[in-house]
């Protein structure tokens, strides 16, 4: 403790040499190495007594290494301040920290214009700085993406209040905000990113955002003529419809209409490449958050150009295809929504279990990944027919969908691994897989031999499998009294349990 309190005061001595002298590197080295050991709540205790003005004109004097050790002596000695303090005292500091040349600097400030305004009292001090909003605005104009991301963190952080909304959007920072976003295509898009930051938190906040004219220029590159700004635009509405005023406003707009009828003319589109993954993405997170039957039945091309894209040769078009199946069949209404397509659906799943086997192993992931949502059913919702079709749906797959999971479990991809025990995992609580898992050859001993799995995320998937199997209330019937003990055993033992090594000693052995 005594030995912290010397070097606490010890730092404070070093704080006053460097105020001292003209050329401190050697104090600022000294300084920069004793705070490093002293605990923050000990600086906390000597806040009032931090004198900070010359480390922040220090930064002026274009010295790399003087402006690199302040940035560092400074990022430790403001973290002991409150914020309120830093907001009233240092607001000049601030300022020129935004301007600053070197773009660390400008993290730096930008970092405690996060401490500010995460805090109630603090934050009055920025909205009351018009030239500091200003600052924190032209930052996102910036080529460094840090420094424009942590402004466009700030800034969304402001808006949360009534009063951030009006010191945004209805003074002179919106014209700053609409003249930064003429710098270039890239500046343009992280304002949109802001907007629709700002957006999804309310009503209120959309409203803000759609008065100022943002929005509908948003929505109007959405549906222009170029493909790769088309492309670039739908993530961010679709960013927008994961909130339900948010999608209620594309409703109103027809903007959803507009998607779906460019998904119509994507066919005479030799371009469509470019935008049609993102936009069959929009219309999957829609179905999931509404209701899959309303989407794809008011949308039937959304379906259509699904089915149509898993027959694709392009990895990208196939791989979308998949994850938007997946996420369809991931609910029961979905479930039945694709159900309802018959045959065609069939050969989509013998298509995917292709895929799974013969794929590239990024793509093959994403099958399996696809294969088990559409194969979970939880207990509660198990009902007969359900449960025939899952089972139906599983033997589409392969001719022995069992035996290819095992092998493509085998193959020496962590990650191909953990996937395809999750398909095993997701059939677990269904007695119809249960019973295929017994009556296979070895495949009790597989699930309950530890000596497969050797990382980590290899062995929390099978300890998934196994308490899968353990705790639903057909495994003893199916699998029998002794297999359950073991994997009650399994169970109890953890995920990472290793058998010890017996070792028995032999007289006269060396």
């Amino acid at each position: 403790m005594i030995l912290i309190w010397v070097m606490a005061a010890q730092a404070l001595a070093l704080l006053r040499e460097v105020a001292r002298l003209e050329a401190p590197l050697e104090e600022l080295r000294a300084l920069h190495s004793v705070l490093q050991a002293v605990p923050l709540n000990e600086l906390r205790e000597q806040a009032a007594e931090l004198r900070l003005g010359p480390l922040f004109s220090l930064l002026n004097e274009n010295h790399r290494e003087k402006t690199t050790l302040c940035v560092s002596i400074l990022e430790r000695l403001l973290q002991a301040m409150e914020p309120v303090h830093v907001a009233r005292n240092l607001r000049v500091d601030l300022q020129r920290g935004l301007i600053h040349p070197d773009d660390s600097v400008k993290i730096l400030t930008l970092s405690q214009i996060g401490r500010i305004v995460e805090n109630s009292d603090a934050v009055t001090e920025i909205l009351n700085n018009a030239e500091l909003l200003k600052q924190i605005v032209y930052c996102i104009g910036g080529e460094n993406l840090s420094v424009a991301k942590a402004a466009i963190k700030s800034l969304s952080r402001i808006s949360l209040t009534q009063a951030g909304l009006e010191a945004l959007f209805e003074s002179n920072l919106l014209d700053d905000l609409k003249s930064v976003m003429k710098t270039n295509d890239i500046v343009r898009y992280r304002v949109y990113e802001l907007i629709v930051e700002i957006s999804s938190v309310s009503p209120e906040s959309l409203n803000y955002c759609t008065t100022s004219g943002l929005v509908t220029q948003l929505l109007r590159e959405l549906t222009g003529e170029d493909v790769l700004v088309r492309a670039t635009c739908i993530e961010m509405v679709t960013s927008l419809a994961y909130t339900h005023h948010g999608r209620q406003y594309l409703a109103q707009e027809g903007v959803i209409d507009q998607i779906s009828n460019i998904i119509v003319g994507a066919d005479s589109d030799p371009f469509s490449s470019f935008y049609l993954p993102g936009f069959v993405k929009f219309f999957g997170n829609l179905a999931v958050m509404d209701s899959p039957q309303q989407i794809c039945e008011r949308y039937p091309i959304f379906v259509e150009k699904v089915f149509e894209m898993t027959e694709s040769q392009d990895p990208t078009m196939t791989g979308v295809a998949v994850d938007t199946v997946g996420i369809l069949g991931s609910s029961v209404e979905g479930k039945q929504v694709l159900q309802k397509t018959g045959t065609r659906f069939e050969r989509l799943l013998m298509r995917i279990g292709h895929q799974s086997k013969n794929a590239p192993v990024e793509l093959k992931i994403r099958c399996l990944d696809a294969i088990s949502s559409l194969l979970y059913l939880p207990s509660e919702q198990q009902t007969d027919d359900l449960l025939r079709m899952t089972e139906s749906w599983f033997s589409a797959l392969s001719r022995d969908p069992l035996e290819l999971f095992r092998g493509i479990s085998g193959q020496p991809f962590p990650e191909l691994h953990c996937a395809a025990l999750k398909v095993f995992t997701a059939i677990a609580n269904q007695p119809w897989a249960q019973k295929l898992m017994f009556n296979s050859p070895g495949f009790v001993e597989y699930v309950v031999d530890r000596s497969v799995e050797h990382d980590k995320a290899s062995k929390d998937a099978k300890y998934e499998l196994v308490k899968a199997l353990a705790n639903s209330k057909t495994i003893a019937e199916i699998f029998g009294n002794p297999n359950y003990l073991r994997l009650r055993t399994y169970l109890s033992e953890g995920p990472y349990y290793v058998k010890p090594v017996s070792t028995t000693a032999v007289e006269g052995a060396e």
